[in-house]
Order: C-alpha cells, then structure tokens, then sequence
C-alpha cells in the first residue's frame, strides 16, 4: 500500500511492484513467465495518474483497477488493455451533470478546471456535451494549481482574485468545478473572502464528497452545493475497522523490510481519520464500495484462476497476463449489487447527485437524484433545499425565455443571450423546428401576431344568406317572370303588327336567352367552381351577344325598309331572300365564340383564391384574378354593337311612331355601355365579394334593361292599346309617312 502524493509519487511505486525480490526489472524479449512482486494493481484514484502507471503495467499485461479515475480514454483498450474501472466514466458523469442542468433550465454556467489533465479532459468533455444541448459558457476559467504545502504565490492569490472578480460580476449564477480538491481550498478561502454568494456549485466526483472541503462550515454562505458521485453502498464493519488501533507493536522501519511498504497502522493517519469518522460515517462508504469492489473481482479471479474450493487452491505460479482475462470474466453479487464489467472495461454502478449540508445530525452528503448508466436517465430528483429566498430554484439564464410566438434574436456570440421579438401576422413560430425565425403561414392560412401556429383563412364568395344576394336574386326572379310573361304575350299576338314591327320570329331569338340568362343566375352564388366559372365568362356574354346583334340587326332593318329599299332595291332584295337577319346575329355569334374561347385558353376558369387586401385572414375565392380584362375584351364586340344599333335607331328618328324605336334602344344600348364601363373599373380598383355581386347586380340590370327596356313598351302597346294594334291603324300611319316625305 503507497500513497501516490496525487501525482508526484507515481512511477516509482509502479516499478516498485514490476520488479522482484532485488529491486531489478530485467529487460526482456518476452514477460510471459516473468513473475512481478504483485499480480494487480487496486488504484490510482486519479486519471492522470492512472494513465501514467498504466503505460508501465500494460506491458506486462498486469490487471489496474482503479476505483476513481473517470477519463475515457482509459476505455481504449488499444492502448490500455489492462485498465479496469469499478466507477463509471467520464461520458456518464457529464451526461448526469448536462441533465441536471436541463431539468432546472439553467443554461447560462461558468466552468472552472484545474490546469491538469482531469480539468482540461473534463471542462472539454463538458463543452462537447453542451454544444448540442443549448447551454451556454459565460466563462471558462483555470484555477492555479497550488504547490503540495499549499503555499501560494503572489501571481496565484491575483488570478484567484480575478476569477472571483469575474464571479461577482457574472449573470451566471451556476458554477460547474472540475478540479483536485488540493486546488480547490484556497480558491473557496478567497470566495469566501469576496463574499460571493447565491451561487450555485456542482462539484466534479473529485471533490463532491471532500471532507475537508465540506469542514469549511463557512461555505454554506456562498450558496448551494451539489455534486456527482458514485452510489452509496454501506459496509457492514468498515466504519469500525477505520477507527480501530492495533493491539499488535508495529516492527521497526526498514527500507530493506518488505514490511515498510505493506505497513497498514499508522498512529498519525489513525488521528485524522478518527477526526473524521463522524462525517464518513454519515455521508456512506461510496468510494470505499469502489475499492471494495475491486479488491473483490480480483479476489474472485484468484480463486477461479487457481480452482479454490472450500479444500484448498492450488499452488501454482500466477501469472498476470493469466489473471486479466479472468478478471474480465466475473460476475459475483456483492453487498446486493452485481459486479462484472461492461466492454470498456468499467463497473455500470449507479451516479448520484448529492447535496452538502452542514446539519450536524444529518447525512453531510445527502442524496437528491440518481443516474442509472445503463439508461442514460437522471430520475428522482427531489427535496433540495436551495440556499435563496423562500427556497426557489436559482435562475441561471442569460435571457428569459420568449413568450409564445416571440423568436429569438441572437444578442453577442452565445445562442443563449437573445432578444425576444414578436412574430407579425401571417407568420408563427414553430419552436420544435426552429425558435430563431418566425415561419410564413401557408397560402390559405393566416395568423395574428404572436401566435404558434396559423389557422384557415375565412373563404369570402357570394352567400345564399346574404343581403344583397337576396335581393339580386328576387329582381333576377322578378326579371324572369316578366319576360316568362312577354314570352306568353308574344306568342298570343304573334300575328299582330306591333310583334312582326318588334321583330316577328326574331322576337324569341331575344327572349330565349334572356329566360336562359336569368336562370343562370344562381352560379354567381356559392363558391365558385370551374363549371360555373364557365357560365360566368362565356355563357351570359354569349346571350347578350344574340340579344343586342337582334337588335341592332332590326335597327338596321327598319332603317332599310324605309330609307335604302328604293335606292338600293336589289341589295334589299338579296338581304331578305337569303335570310340576311338571321345571316347576321349568326356571324355575330360564331364570333363571340371564338373571342370567348381564345380569353379562355389565355386565362383561365379554374376558381383562384387571393386575399382581400382589406383583411388578410379573409381568402376571396373567384373564378379569374385577371377576369376584368377578359370580361372587357368579351364585351368589346357587344359594345360595339351596341354603338351600331344606337346609331340606327337615331338614323330612324323620323320613322312613324310605330317603327320609331330610338328612345327604346337609345336606353338599352346605353345602359348596358355605361354598366359595362362602369364595371370594369369597379373590378379595376375593388376585389372580393363586392365585385361579385355588382357584376351579379350589372348581369341582371342589362337583362332587365333588354326585357323591359325593348319589350315592355310593346307589351304595354298590346295590353292597353289593342286598337293601334291593327293592320289598318299601322298603314294609316305609314301613309301619313310617306305623304309627308313626299
């Protein structure tokens, strides 16, 4: 048994055990049968150390387990083949450490590491960890290694200074320590010196359960204490066996007995540990059942390397290439725990997070959660008492976190320090993807500021619920009546002169549109679809296309009759016997057609949706974004009609009164030219269900205007004037014409 010194008396104990009975290691070409003084090796309790011997013993293949050395590079069996852990690794410690930190939400630490290997190793590792976890370093810091008498000099006590300097002026209010406890107390003088307090400390396994560190009662000041370390496991006997003096008198030291190196009373360590043996007591044996442990599995690869039995083991050489791969293989219970060890190499015990206290009559290093390594979990985290008001958790965060639907706005370097700023309409936040950026909403979906997810927006499309619907379709219904009624008065009187003058069969050539057209009215209404985009761009141009060819074709006829017959009688001949009327709207027609179906192909009646400018959370869901200029470009022709048959009504002002139709067609013509006009700037300017129901409203007003406007005064002639409905009464009038012209 040697004490190491933590790291200054290392290679010579570990040549001290390679070598024989004389002191001497040969050098060999091959140690197979090489008989070293011992046959493994328990310790040492750092890493640094451990790494060091192990570059000796490895050669020989001699077993180390070693009960407190966490660096995972002692799991490369490549290159230390004969190390064996009996306490977790260092990826399990951070891991327990990295989830306490994530189950109290603190992401804003300081890192304090000694400036060996074990704090350089462990403050990496650390940061690795954090990297992918959202948690930030405010600082990271080396604390001073100070001499092995604990002196300190002048430039160490001012770099402790500023380190705590820099405490104090911290937001951070967790400090994580990887650090020997040698390093570590005259730092916590120099914390307590400064006053630094409402800290949060988490110490490193190397110092979590120090006593000395934890006998500075004073350091409760400077806040709340936790620490990783292995699992409690008492032993039954071992607090008495501390504390116990040897009744047998020791032999003198000799540097040539093998006595003074396996000398296990001393009366100076006997005192200190009897100092002690309260708090020990109380805290647990945790590293004590890592030693034990080890002494254990190495035991019990003795006896299954040597065949004991309860008669006896067998007396041959042991070899300690022999003994590890037995080693390797145990599996014993003791102290009700399983012991064998894992592929690394290491003994899968359970980590505890611990608190310090200083309450006499309690456990100084108490248990508030435990980390099972075989899952990966920290669990039953409970009963911290927290050194702050009212005994909340301490905050530890460089921001506070947004509010929902509030994105991040990277404040510095460090992901953890961020402004908070409001998502705006149509854009949410979606934290699970990414909390720095807000996300648009999709087409058809809106948000109000600040939200976390978007909703649909509102369709906007003519209703059958709706005000203006209803009355649209009742003068539409009144509108269809009335030229249902013509239709009936027409037909009655089909033979009389003010019908034949009106247009005779030409007549329902109109008003078969016009019934078709109010009927179609209600495909204006509901939401829109391609069947009903289609009656809307085609179908009710093309009927009042048949309806104002009609009647700019009869304005052309009357005209004719009375003013061209006689200068041009042959020309008036062929127009009536080769059915020049009919000829006509027909041409008229097949043109119409094919300007409506080139507007088709060019646009588009799929029913599109765009949002209302007005009101963003409103989609308008019409036929055509672009159908104001289609809906000019299909009455381009109908308007220039209607320019045809104005001018030959007004040609015709001087006919008889009862072929006069100028004032009637005057009125249609221009009503549905400046509707029209009318219209299309509307649709220009304005957009949503407001066009909609004007371009209704327009639709039927031009049907009502045609019905009314051009039939209505012949109706009106034939119901309360029969007797101007004769064929002496219209010859009387044209006479009374032609004498006057002459």
């Amino acid at each position: 048994m040697v004490d190491s010194c933590y790291m200054s008396n290392n290679v010579q104990p570990a040549l001290y055990f390679l070598s024989q009975d004389d002191y001497f290691l040969p050098i060999q070409e091959d140690y197979s049968h090489y008989v070293p003084r011992v046959v493994a090796i328990i310790g040492p309790d750092n890493s640094e150390s451990t790494k060091t011997v192990a570059n000796f013993l490895s050669l020989f293949l001699l077993p180390q387990i070693t009960y407190s050395a966490i660096n995972d590079e002692l799991g490369n069996k490549g290159r230390f083949p004969a190390v064996l852990r009996t306490v977790p690794g260092a990826d399990h410690q951070m891991e327990a450490m990295v989830q306490m930190l994530l189950h109290f939400r603190w992401n804003w630490i300081v890192v304090l590491a000694s400036g060996d290997d074990y704090g350089r190793e462990n403050s990496h590792l650390l940061s690795q960890r954090l990297a992918h976890r959202d948690i930030c370093i405010a600082f990271q810091e080396t604390l001073p290694t100070p001499q092995p008498n604990q002196t300190m000099t002048p430039q160490d006590q001012e770099r402790l200074e500023a380190i705590v300097g820099k405490l104090q002026q911290s937001t951070a209010r967790v400090v994580v320590v990887f650090s020997p406890e040698l390093a570590l107390h005259n730092f916590f003088r120099e914390v307590l010196r400064q006053n630094f307090t409402g800290a949060v400390w988490i110490a490193s396994e190397s110092w979590a359960i120090d006593p000395v560190l934890h006998n500075l009662t004073e350091l409760q000041r400077a806040g709340t204490f936790l620490g990783i370390t292995t699992q409690s496991v008492p032993i039954p006997g071992f607090s008495e066996f501390r504390v116990r003096r040897s009744q047998l008198s020791r032999p003198a030291l000799n540097r040539s007995s093998g006595g003074a190196n396996c000398n296990q009373e001393c009366d100076t360590c006997l005192n200190t540990t009897e100092s002690f043996n309260s708090i020990l007591t109380l805290s647990g044996e945790r590293v004590v059942y890592s030693v034990y442990s080890a002494v254990y599995a190495v035991a019990h690869a003795l006896h299954s390397l040597l065949g004991c039995n309860q008669g006896g083991c067998r007396k041959d050489v042991v070899y300690p290439w022999q003994l590890l791969p037995e080693i390797w293989k145990v599996n014993f219970t003791l102290l009700g725990h399983q012991i064998f060890f894992n592929e690394q190499g290491d003994l899968s015990l359970h980590l505890e997070i611990i608190q310090w206290q200083w309450d006499l009559s309690q456990n100084p290093f108490r248990s508030v959660a435990s980390y099972q390594p075989s899952k990966r979990q920290l669990k039953h985290i409970h009963d911290i008492s927290w050194n702050t008001p009212n005994n909340t958790v301490p905050v530890s965060m460089c921001s506070k976190n947004c509010q929902p639907g509030q994105k991040k706005k990277p404040v510095g370097l460090h992901p953890c320090c961020f402004e908070c700023i409001d998502c705006l309409p149509g854009t949410f936040l979606n934290q699970t993807s990414d909390e720095f950026d807000c996300q648009p909403c999709p087409s058809s979906e809106w948000s109000h500021r600040k939200d976390t997810s978007c909703f649909r927006r509102q369709l906007a499309f003519l209703e059958w619920d709706e005000a203006p619907t209803i009355a649209v379709v009742m003068l539409a219904t009144l509108g269809f009546l009335s030229t249902l009624a013509i239709v009936v008065i027409f037909w009655r009187h089909v033979q009389t002169p003010v019908v034949r003058s009106a247009g005779g069969p030409m007549c329902f050539l109109m008003l078969a549109p016009l019934l078709m057209a109010y009927m179609a009215v209600p495909v204006y209404v509901g939401p829109p679809t391609v069947s009903s985009c289609l009656f809307r761009q085609a179908f009710f141009t093309l009927c009042f296309t048949v309806c104002i060819s009609c009647i700019t074709v009869r304005s052309f006829q009357i005209v004719c009759v009375f003013k061209m017959a006689r200068r041009l009688p042959r020309a008036y001949s062929c127009w009536g016997r080769y059915h020049g009327p009919y000829v006509f709207v027909a041409s008229v027609v097949m043109l119409k057609m094919v300007i409506v179906a080139s507007n088709m192909l060019a646009t588009t009646t799929m029913p599109t949706t765009r949002v209302d400018p007005d009101d963003p959370r409103i989609l308008i869901l019409s036929c055509n974004p672009n159908y104001h200029r289609a809906l000019l470009t299909n009455t381009s022709l109908d308007l220039l009609l209607s320019v045809l048959g104005f001018g030959f009504a007004y040609t015709g002002k001087g006919l008889p009164a009862n072929y006069n139709e100028a004032k009637f067609i005057t009125f249609c013509m221009t009503f549905y030219f400046s509707s029209s006009v009318f219209l299309c700037t509307v649709m220009a300017v304005y957009s949503g269900v407001l066009v909609t129901i004007l371009d209704l409203l327009v639709t039927v007003l031009n049907l009502l205007g045609i019905s009314l406007g051009y039939f209505g005064p012949k109706c009106y002639m034939i119901l309360f004037y029969p007797e101007r409905n004769t064929p002496a009464y219209f010859s009387s009038v044209i006479q009374g014409y032609t004498m006057r012209k002459e």
